[in-house]
């Protein structure tokens, strides 16, 4: 064997130059080369088309295309003509293993003038000796890319003394230059892919932990009967009706049903019907073709259309207007609908989900709603207590959303104060989950002390009606309200020491016990439990 030193990229500077008839030849082959490498097709496709032309225009023979695999550890036979598959992927080499793997490992050309005189000549793939006496010459040419080599190669040609294989190694060097751009641009495309498919899944699997019903805030009775509900019809294609007062989390029961559905690998597309006018609502529904209305420079799919194998969130449903509930009810029943501007009718594979915080049944009885509709989309009704008829579930909520915030704004709070929970506990919250939501987000940013404190939530619940909770009446009973939360806020961070708790507070250990004791305060609650 003989081993090439120069570099791989051609020189014609050193040799002899060519014959014209078969320097014409070469050069109209390395065409036909970088046309086919920038046709569309397959890797393996082209690649097996570039070797039919080293065989048939320039006589390389037995021509093997080598990668290296993607722990960089052993090379993989992407390419060899009449080689079947499986005996393809059978036989691999280790890189530095061979001729081939020698090229691949030091990045240089080798050339065997006689591969019966050459002992580290494998001849696994081919397995020439079997079928030929004739004596060949082998060259192969690392391919890379840059200072990284991703694979090599490798011809046969019939040995002939007058046969240049020093030329022969500089037109495979130039071919190889173009392969291994190729190579480079389909695997980076491929990481891309790769890349593109793990965010999309991991954005699946977080979308999936964020809206299934286990993570759903709340053990109430009230939500425990909405989680059976959720389970009940999420495996089916059943409409879905959605009541409940605005921000309850309607929306958030319609993922839940969604993600547990057999429909979760397809779209969620929400629309809030109450959001759009007509007109636009039955555009941004159905769709609409060029030209069919003022405006519409281009034709546009709808959201039926996009939420195809998957499921349609109408949000307010109440608020559509009669012509819409016309061509919805038509989408629930015969799963058909047509774009506005088109006669084309078009099939809808989705499932609906409805919502709504008004009262479907008086609205049918003013006329205001069609009747047939409602009984459509009221086929599985799930009702959303309000906040107030789930006080259990408060304290919850509101840890949840001190976590959440408390890590968004970059701040550290251990707990809310007796007094902020016994303020929200006795607020009726007209604006429910949504609005002890904002709550919390302003008390984390006010919160100085890591608690969360009365005084740090909206004044809308510091009314008269839970005055009680602040100390309602004299300064006196104000001020032991006070006293007893900074008495309890100490203990809890020093577990119940009473000593700890008055250096913190300023005070000592007897005023503190005399305070407590007044005020009915058991610090021996307040102990680390082993």
């Amino acid at each position: 064997m003989t081993q090439a030193t120069a570099s791989p990229v051609a020189n014609f500077d050193q040799v002899s130059p060519p014959p014209d008839h078969k320097h014409a030849s070469t050069l109209e082959t390395l065409f036909r080369i970088s046309r086919t490498l920038a046709s569309k097709g397959t890797q393996q496709q082209i690649l097996a088309e570039v070797l039919d032309l080293l065989d048939t225009e320039l006589g390389m023979s037995r021509g093997t295309i080598v990668l290296v695999s993607p722990d960089h550890q052993e090379l993989i036979i992407e390419v060899a003509p009449n080689i079947p598959e499986r005996q393809r992927r059978a036989v691999r080499f280790r890189v530095g293993e061979g001729i081939t793997g020698q090229v691949v490992q030091t990045g240089k050309p080798a050339i065997v003038p006689k591969i019966s005189q050459e002992p580290q000549f494998l001849d696994r793939v081919h397995q020439r000796r079997k079928f030929t006496d004739e004596e060949l010459s082998f060259i192969c040419v690392p391919i890379a890319s840059g200072n990284e080599v991703v694979g090599a190669l490798s011809v046969d040609r019939t040995f002939d003394h007058s046969n240049s294989l020093d030329e022969i190694m500089r037109i495979l060097s130039i071919v190889t230059c173009m392969i291994a751009e190729d190579v480079k641009t389909r695997w980076n495309a491929e990481a891309m892919r790769r890349r593109l498919e793990e965010e999309t899944s991991r954005l699946h699997h977080q979308l999936q932990d964020r809206f299934r019903p286990e993570n759903i805030i709340g053990n109430s009775s009230a939500m425990r009967t909405v989680y059976r509900a959720i389970q009940q019809v999420a495996p089916s294609n059943t409409t879905v009706l959605i009541l409940g007062e605005s921000g309850t989390g309607k929306e958030l029961v319609a993922h839940a049903i969604h993600y547990a559905s057999p429909r979760s690998k397809g779209p969620f597309i929400k629309v809030n019907c109450a959001a759009l006018s007509e007109n636009l609502l039955e555009s941004e529904l159905f769709g609409h073709e060029r030209g069919s209305f003022t405006g519409a420079v281009d034709t546009r799919k709808g959201r039926i259309e996009e939420a195809n194998g998957g499921t349609l969130f109408l949000d307010e449903i109440g608020d559509i207007s009669g012509a819409t509930q016309v061509r919805l009810l038509r989408v629930l029943q015969e799963k058909e609908f047509e774009r506005v501007g088109s006669n084309k009718t078009r099939r809808a594979n989705v499932r609906i989900i409805t919502a709504t915080h008004q009262d479907l049944e008086s609205a049918v009885e003013m006329g205001r709603f069609r009747e047939d509709l409602y009984y459509r989309i009221n086929i599985f009704p799930i009702f959303l207590p309000p906040l107030r008829d789930r006080k259990d579930d408060i304290v919850q909520l509101a840890d949840f959303f001190v976590g959440r915030y408390a890590k968004q704004n970059g701040k550290h709070i251990q707990r809310i104060s007796t007094p902020a929970i016994n303020m929200m506990s006795a607020y009726h919250w007209p604006g429910n989950v949504r609005e002890l939501e904002n709550c919390i987000e302003r008390a984390v940013l006010l919160s100085e002390d890591a608690v969360i404190h009365g005084h740090q939530l909206p004044p809308s619940l510091q009314t008269p009606d839970t005055l009680p909770t602040i100390g309602k009446g004299s300064l006196a009973d104000r001020v032991a309200v006070f006293e007893a939360d900074a008495m309890v806020d100490a203990l809890k961070r020093t577990q119940g020491n009473v000593s700890a708790s008055a250096r913190e507070l300023g005070t000592t250990a007897r005023v503190l016990r005399y305070k407590l004791k007044k005020l009915a305060i058991d610090f021996h609650q307040f102990h680390r439990k082993r």
